[in-house]
């Protein structure tokens, strides 16, 4: 892949990635979950033309982003690791999830996820995160790793390269019924 065409992948990303911020409203430590198909993006099918530029250009895009801002970025795998999610072992260690032995590659995890596992740190999988928002680059299915009450975010760019994109936030569950009052801040 040509290099102007991965920096414009990388725009486009960062492009959906700063107003899903803006909405989401995310806090340091919290966690954003991101699905990435790079065949999607490539315009192939999901799954069919894993490819390693792609996803780390997407990947690099996100997490310089979200690092300096203190969000964890959880990468998710694909179906072949179970939807497993590659994170910073500290923030599978403050939120509790126990680690697995996964390690993700270009065809067994996906090209995203590959990225986020030789790029961070100190990388762990993880089966289950409760995210506090997410990207789903290329309809890879990211609502099982979000927390509850998935609000859809309607950014203006709706395509990373020739994937769709679908963003989503969280709020609190409203409880109480009628007679009870909310806290507008976290609607």
């Amino acid at each position: 892949m040509e290099e102007l065409q991965l920096e414009e992948i990388r725009k486009q990303a960062k492009e959906v990635l700063r107003e899903l911020l803006e909405t989401a409203k995310l806090q340091p430590g919290q966690i954003l979950v991101v699905g990435c198909s790079s065949s999607e993006i490539g315009n192939f099918k999901i799954g069919s033309h894993s490819n390693g530029e792609i996803g780390r250009a997407v990947y690099e895009a996100l997490y310089e982003e979200l690092k300096p801002a203190g969000i964890y970025l959880a990468a998710q795998c694909c179906e072949h690791l179970n939807r497993a999610i590659i994170l910073e072992e500290e923030a599978a260690a403050k939120y509790g999830w126990e680690p697995v032995n996964a390690v993700p590659q270009l065809k067994a995890g996906g090209s995203f996820a590959t990225a986020a596992y030789q790029t961070l740190e100190h990388p762990a999988a993880v089966e289950h995160i409760r995210a506090h928002a997410g990207i789903d680059i290329g309809d890879t299915l990211i609502g099982m790793h979000l927390r509850d009450v998935a609000v859809p975010v309607r950014t203006a760019r709706n395509r990373i390269g020739k994937a769709h994109v679908v963003c989503a936030r969280t709020r609190p569950k409203f409880i109480g019924g009628e007679r009870a009052c909310y806290d507008e801040q976290k609607k």
